[in-house]
């Protein structure tokens, strides 16, 4: 329907899935239709300049605020495998760990998904298995509060028997019962170098990919581990 308006340029954030709607994309470059792509790259989109956040290095410093509290037992509540950034996420957190020379524990390991009730069933499963984590970095903050939610329901204490960190910053984790450590993506920065990027493609000229640093924001729900 856009195209049908005769549009000037695309800004387009990607829908990753393990079978990725391609058909957009092709008929984009068949038409040289100016494209920016506001997420990861993935093979699906690679043919257009992309505007992401660096998830590796983001959740690598989330990792080693844990690391850094004291915390050795570290669980990662994994996104969806076939995203991008849910992969990146999960690099950052193997690279924190592999830096201070402590091994990836595969036990401390939960697939999670993205919504906040595969955050829930991941956390029962951690507290079913009795993994003796300390810390949970999730793959972001909905995953984060389902699991932070079935924690202290189950009379888990945050950040008392157990931190967790999220990953995205929304109003719901700042607002959430035990406010959550997480990180916060450059939104605003993300749009200008969007922009950037369009205003180079509309003038005839290159657009290379942008990747932007994120920074941790630190609220309650981290601290020391228990004794």
């Amino acid at each position: 329907r856009l195209l049908a308006r005769q549009v000037d340029g695309l800004f387009i954030r990607p829908v990753y899935r393990p079978d990725p709607v391609t058909a957009i994309y092709e008929e984009l470059k068949k038409r040289k239709t100016p494209t920016v792509i506001l997420g990861h790259r993935a093979l699906f989109c690679s043919d257009f300049p992309n505007v992401e956040t660096d998830d590796i290095t983001a959740s690598q410093k989330a990792t080693e605020h844990l690391l850094a509290l004291g915390h050795r037992r570290i669980s990662c509540l994994t996104g969806p495998t076939f995203a991008p950034w849910a992969q990146e996420r999960y690099e950052g957190y193997r690279r924190a760990l592999r830096e201070r020379r402590i091994d990836v524990d595969e036990n401390l390991i939960f697939q999670a998904g993205s919504t906040i009730e595969e955050g829930a069933i991941a956390a029962l499963q951690m507290i079913d298995e009795d993994s003796g984590a300390t810390a949970v970095v999730a793959a972001n903050d909905l995953v984060a509060i389902g699991a932070a939610s079935t924690l202290l329901d189950q009379g888990v204490m945050i950040p008392d028997n157990i931190s967790v960190v999220g990953f995205g910053n929304t109003l719901t984790a700042e607002h959430f019962r035990v406010p959550l450590t997480t990180i916060s993506q450059p939104k605003y920065r993300r749009g200008i170098a969007a922009m950037e990027s369009m205003e180079k493609l509309l003038s005839g000229e290159h657009a290379s990919f942008k990747r932007l640093p994120a920074e941790l924001v630190v609220r309650k729900s981290t601290g020391s581990p228990p004794n």
